[in-house]
């Protein structure tokens, strides 16, 4: 069935499982806010948002000193002594079980996102450093401070090593600065290109950021006991990275909703005790300029067993007292509402205490939602995710290395209804309630089944992520969330995620892969929907070049050797991509608006037109 015939089918459909909601005050382009999720530091990431990429560096590990059989990584990280920050007391040290001295290591396993240019690494304390990897000069220049070259950082790893630290002034407060920020690091904490891909999004989930999944627990997948954080024990700026269990520290969370001017959505960790929950909520109270909102949850989807927190509230709030679940762990989702609410009593408005529910399971979400104190809090908050379900996923598996993004697409398409019901139903919960429904994640789920395999189809996942046809179905999916908008507020949706690199294996949540996507060479088509719906609301266009894009007109079309677009503005860049978002032709037009294509095989492409300085100007379709 061809996507065009697909679609009408769809939507007859959506037209017998749902009735459109009468249109609210706000004008159409008007009725959706998108916010994003922002991606948690780790090592291989290509999200930077520091300038500091020692806040992305993985958990100290050991190499065992003079080990004639080396071994990367010698295993007695947990038996070295430690300050506060995390740096060791003193190195090297000695444990009972090695016969060799200890030293630390840290390491930056993919260096993909990392920008080309001279990086500085400055510390305090007295003591040696020593760095291995895939830099093209390294030179110290100081006793405190190495700078080192790195020419293409695609496929490169860093790794440094406290060879010497001494006891009486060990080493501490290491940073290693990106190209050009050595100079105002202290004052412009945040990459500058992060920052400037981050300024079409009107709020961010701080959920990655804070490592809610599996919070303070330095064995994942083991319970952890009935024992509750101290404030003192949350994450701290000095700690030495920030890619560990309890993630970035709050002071950030609040920096970055200030200098940004945008709203914030903190995800409380599971673990965290009365003293902690009142102090977090004061120091955002505090902190936060008085223009800013911050919505409140209370760890994330405590009823999806592949997360430590969802066995911990499990063992503890149903197995040892004999309570059924889920009812036995709304306990601790009604504390965080409570405390939050009392350190705000006189500011209510400044929060939305949100309640976060399993879209799927109607039952489960109606059974945590209603045995809650319907005074104490604001908001139910489902997803909105589509994706392939285990039938759509043996028919691709059967297609292989034959199955196409449009393939994919279709299967997309096809799921929206049954989504689309869901969503009904924790409506119909927040509406009974009178509360608002915001979204706490979604987007495009396009993972394999079982989640975490390498499926024989898995081009085609790759290719989605890139075709013109994700970027249709982003627009068709908030088309049909718009209905869910109620009065004069926007409905809330917070994509997840920000950028991340794509994987058959374990999912393509980026709507950028890296920060320095070039767009026009490099289509990210969950991006450009996204923030046209966003900027859509200005009513006002970034490009002044074209006053009506309606103008623009490709022609001869079907085309044979050439085609030509009126009314193109000089000096614009064009891309032509096929269905599976590969780019196929590239041209700068100077003068001539004739384009040949001789060389291309028949079929339907997509001509995207840029301006000089890769601003999106249009997207025409093309037929050879």
């Amino acid at each position: 069935m061809n996507r065009i015939l697909l679609t009408l089918y769809i939507l007859a459909i959506l037209s017998i499982f749902r009735i459109e909601v009468a249109f609210g005050q706000l004008d159409d382009e008007c009725k959706l806010s998108i916010g994003t999720n922002l991606g948690g530091l780790s090592d291989f990431g290509t999200e930077l948002p520091f300038v500091d990429l020692m806040h992305n560096s993985r958990e100290w590990y050991t190499k065992s000193v003079d080990d004639p059989d080396y071994i990367f990584d010698s295993g007695f990280a947990k038996e070295l002594s430690y300050r506060e920050d995390g740096y060791p007391t003193h190195i090297p040290q000695q444990v009972s079980e090695s016969n060799y001295l200890q030293e630390v290591a840290t390491i930056w396993a993919i260096t993909d996102g990392w920008p080309s240019g001279v990086y500085t690494v400055l510390w305090d304390g007295t003591g040696q450093l020593d760095f291995w990897g895939t830099f093209d000069y390294l030179e110290q220049t100081d006793s405190q401070r190495i700078i080192f070259d790195i020419g293409n950082p695609v496929g490169g790893v860093i790794e440094m090593r406290i060879k010497e630290s001494d006891i009486n002034d060990p080493i501490r407060n290491i940073r290693v600065l990106m190209p050009g920020s050595e100079d105002n690091y202290e004052e412009e904490v945040f990459n500058p290109i992060w920052i400037n891909k981050l300024k079409d999004f009107k709020s961010v989930r701080f959920m990655d950021w804070g490592q809610t999944n599996n919070w303070g627990n330095p064995n994942p997948g083991i319970t952890e006991p009935l024992e509750y954080f101290s404030w003192d024990e949350r994450s701290k700026l000095d700690h030495y990275t920030w890619a560990y269990n309890k993630g970035i520290p709050y002071e950030m969370m609040i920096r970055l909703m200030n200098e940004l001017d945008i709203d914030g959505w903190v995800c409380v960790p599971h673990r965290a005790g009365e003293e902690y929950q009142k102090s977090m909520a004061q120091l955002f109270k505090d902190n936060l300029e008085p223009e800013r909102h911050l919505y409140v949850e209370y760890s994330n989807e405590i009823w999806n067993w592949i997360f430590d927190q969802t066995h911990w509230v499990n063992e503890y709030g149903c197995e040892a007292d004999g309570d059924l679940w889920p009812e036995g762990i709304v306990e601790f989702v009604q504390n965080t509402m409570n405390y939050w609410t009392e350190i705000y009593s006189d500011d209510l408005d400044k929060i939305t205490r949100v309640v976060g529910v399993f879209t799927a399971w109607l039952d489960v979400s109606e059974r945590i939602v209603y045995n809650l104190d319907p005074t104490s809090f604001d908001a139910i908050s489902p997803t909105y995710y589509i994706g392939l379900n285990e039938n759509q996923d043996a028919v691709l598996d059967n297609l292989g290395e034959n199955a196409t993004a449009e393939n994919i697409i279709n299967y997309a398409y096809a799921n929206i209804p049954e989504v689309l019901t869901w969503i009904d139903g924790i409506q119909a919960i927040a509406d009974s309630l009178h509360k608002e429904m915001v979204f706490y994640e979604g987007g495009q789920h396009l993972t394999p089944h079982p989640f975490g395999e390498e499926p024989s189809y898995a081009q085609a996942l790759i290719d989605v992520q890139r075709s013109p046809l994700m970027y249709e179905l982003y627009l068709d999916w908030f088309e049909e969330l718009k209905k869910y908008q109620k009065g004069d507020k926007p409905l809330l949706l917070m994509n997840f995620s920000f950028i991340s690199d794509r994987s058959a294996q374990y999912g393509s949540w980026g709507i950028l892969e890296t920060m320095e996507q070039d767009t026009s060479l490099i289509p990210a088509p969950k991006y450009r929907a996204i923030t046209e719906i966003n900027n859509g609301c200005q009513m006002t266009s970034t490009i002044d070049t074209v006053k009506n894009w309606d103008e623009l007109t490709l022609f001869p079309n079907p085309a044979l050797n050439q085609f030509e677009i009126k009314n193109l503005p000089a000096e614009s860049k064009i891309t032509i991509l096929d269905l599976q978002g590969r780019p196929m032709v590239h041209y700068t037009q100077l003068s001539q608006n004739a384009f040949d294509i001789h060389n291309l095989p028949q079929g339907l492409y997509m001509v995207y037109i840029y301006t000089s300085d890769k601003q999106y100007i249009g997207c025409l379709k093309l037929v050879k």
